[in-house]
């Protein structure tokens, strides 16, 4: 199982909070399936609608430090081994779940990080993604699917890690 973690970086932002709803109803078909154990919201600054979503989710709400990692602070609180970093509107294409589940399930011990595709990347992303497949990563971004361990052992990534690209698509609501 997985545990989804969602940065919401600008919480006052009524359009970032439609866009969270729309990827939190989204993992719920990972919910059902037996992927998704648990869902963090990440912000810098907790905010009413926050609340009330993250309640009514049943997920957990954090607020991170400020300046401070949030997939870091996303991690000390997930309960799973494994986890989806996500952004408010990223909403995992059909299949997302079988790719997720194969990835997690055959990862070996040192495989620890897979990246979903992101079909709405502009041009200077997808070079740059390109490179981080042959150097590896410093640290996770939302797409990516990351071992907890490795998020909190800290960033950047030391060895840089190697990405393994995944058959699963982000779109954006």
């Amino acid at each position: 199982m997985i545990s989804g973690l969602i940065h919401v970086a600008r919480s006052a932002d009524p359009a970032a909070i439609e866009c969270l709803a729309d990827t939190l109803s989204a993992l719920v078909a990972g919910v059902a399936a037996g992927l998704v154990g648990d869902a963090v919201i990440v912000t810098a600054e907790s905010c009413p609608a926050l609340e009330t979503v993250a309640e009514g989710s049943g997920a957990t709400l954090v607020v991170r430090p400020p300046g401070g990692n949030p997939w870091g602070a996303g991690a000390r609180v997930a309960r799973r081994e494994w986890l989806l970093c996500l952004e408010p509107g990223d909403i995992p294409a059909e299949g997302w779940i079988r790719s997720l589940d194969r990835f997690v399930g055959t990862a070996r011990p040192d495989m620890a990080l897979g990246r979903m595709r992101r079909a709405h990347t502009a041009l200077p992303a997808r070079i740059a993604a390109r490179g981080e497949s042959v150097v590896g990563v410093s640290g996770p971004r939302a797409g990516d699917v990351v071992r907890r361990e490795r998020v909190l052992a800290g960033l950047p990534f030391s060895p840089r890690l190697k990405v393994r690209m995944l058959t699963a698509r982000l779109d954006r609501a």
